[in-house]
């Protein structure tokens, strides 16, 4: 039997080829369309509040600056999506947690199939209505405090019409994310993070050329700090792409005259098996802690002199850049890459062990059953270990470089930003690569 030819990327990066692929091109074009009303959105005020005198407040703030870049933008504005795709991004991560320590969601999951993950998915809904809640909440409390509201407003009713425009906000910005990953390209709400950055990019250039135009010194420090971010694109790229092969050898089957299989083949296991979302996860997570404290903060001033110096330790520890939030978000990068590898389907040794003795395949020099399990097991913990740790290390170079370089208007894009980008961009490639394919494969099977 003859073999086909997988096609490679030069053949699947043809442009013209991109819009001939089956459904692909509506794809796109749905994507695109939904990233539209996304951006749009992100421009349209809340009613009543005076988004300079927020900035005034919030400019100090690094945990405000850090939300607003995730929002693109609309956090610094008030808009009606000031809260974004962070809510609901929590809430995903925080279900796919207690799904896999409650024995109930893990059979919800596990063995009630579609109809248990579509329950698990109405959860995840419901908590992230409970988290943007709490989020406008906490964002509402920095709007009174800077006494950032136009005119003479009744403070009720303000706060209440502020709290249902942001929670609204956040529950259609959920729904756009979910529309995408359905019936766009994919990715939603990895795609709605990316395209918020992107376009916060200007104003963060424009804010450091400001900072660095009549400076030659800190103009070399810039260069160098982009030399920094440049190989740090390249050391993603890398982590996203390297597999560790493990050979395979395919039992013969005889059918009639011919003989079928025999051939060696292998079992890719990616480097870093999580992508982007150990990243976007240690984030998420990462902010939670710091919402709680920044209504701890705004009542910190009536608090005894003991809890007052609490909170300011709080605040010390998960302020984004200092070494204690840098151990956190590494230490939690390392621990979200081994748990999301340990969910993933195709990274189960046990699973893929009786498969291969299902269809008389084999590990060279390993004996079926037990002992591939074990094997599997072993080279899948190692790969993972040093993906987790690349990806952390990775994840802190920018930053670091950007303190020693002093250059901190690159700040929020210099680290967990960049990765974000650089990783999105990689899995939305190679989900248009996959469509490609399936395009491919189809005009064969015609053929």
């Amino acid at each position: 039997m003859a073999s086909m030819k997988m096609p490679g990327p030069e053949q699947l990066g043809n442009l013209a080829d991109i819009f001939k692929a089956s459904g692909l091109k509506q794809k796109l074009l749905f994507t695109l369309g939904m990233l539209v009303i996304f951006r749009l959105g992100a421009q349209i005020p809340v009613y009543g509040i005076d988004a300079e005198r927020f900035l005034n407040l919030a400019s100090g703030n690094n945990i405000v600056g850090f939300l607003d870049l995730f929002s693109g933008g609309a956090l610094g504005q008030i808009s009606i999506f000031a809260l974004g795709i962070g809510p609901y991004i929590t809430a995903s991560i925080i279900m796919q947690l207690l799904t896999a320590v409650i024995p109930k969601l893990e059979e919800l999951q596990k063995e009630e199939g579609e109809a248990g993950r579509r329950q698990i998915q109405q959860y995840t809904r419901y908590f992230t209505v409970v988290l943007a809640i709490f989020q406008s909440i906490v964002l509402l409390s920095y709007v009174n405090r800077a006494h950032a509201y136009q005119g003479d407003v009744n403070l009720v009713l303000f706060n209440i019409g502020a709290m249902v425009s942001m929670v609204t906000g956040a529950v259609f910005v959920m729904y756009l994310g979910e529309i995408i990953t359905e019936k766009g390209i994919g990715n939603g709400g990895s795609l709605l993070i990316f395209f918020g950055i992107l376009a916060s990019i200007p104003v963060y250039s424009q804010r450091t050329w400001d900072a660095v135009a009549n400076d030659p010194t800190r103009q070399a420090a810039l260069l160098i700090l982009l030399a920094i971010f440049v190989v740090t694109i390249v050391m993603v790229v890398i982590m996203h792409e390297a597999v560790r092969k493990i050979i395979i050898v395919n039992a013969k089957r005889q059918v009639g005259n011919k003989v079928y299989g025999g051939g060696n083949t292998h079992i890719p296991f990616k480097i870093n098996p999580g992508g982007v979302m150990p990243i976007i996860f240690a984030v998420a997570i990462l902010l939670f802690p710091a919402t709680v404290i920044g209504v701890l903060n705004n009542i910190s001033m009536q608090a005894p002199g003991a809890v007052q110096e609490v909170i300011a330790f709080l605040n010390t520890l998960f302020t984004p850049g200092s070494f204690s939030y840098n151990f956190i978000y590494f230490a939690l990068i390392v621990f979200l890459t081994f748990f999301y590898a340990s969910i993933m389907p195709n990274m189960q040794p046990k699973d893929i062990a009786n498969n291969l003795k299902k269809y008389g395949s084999a590990i060279p020099g390993i004996k079926p059953g037990k002992p591939t399990a074990d094997y599997l097991d072993t080279i899948l913990g190692r790969v993972t270990f040093i993906g987790a740790i690349g990806l952390g290390v990775v994840a802190l170079i920018p930053s670091m470089a950007t303190t020693m370089t002093n250059i901190t208007t690159l700040q929020g894009i210099g680290a967990t930003a960049l990765i974000i980008i650089v990783g999105v961009a990689l899995d939305t490639v190679n989900q248009i690569r996959t469509h490609m394919l399936a395009r491919q494969y189809e005009g064969f099977l015609k053929q």
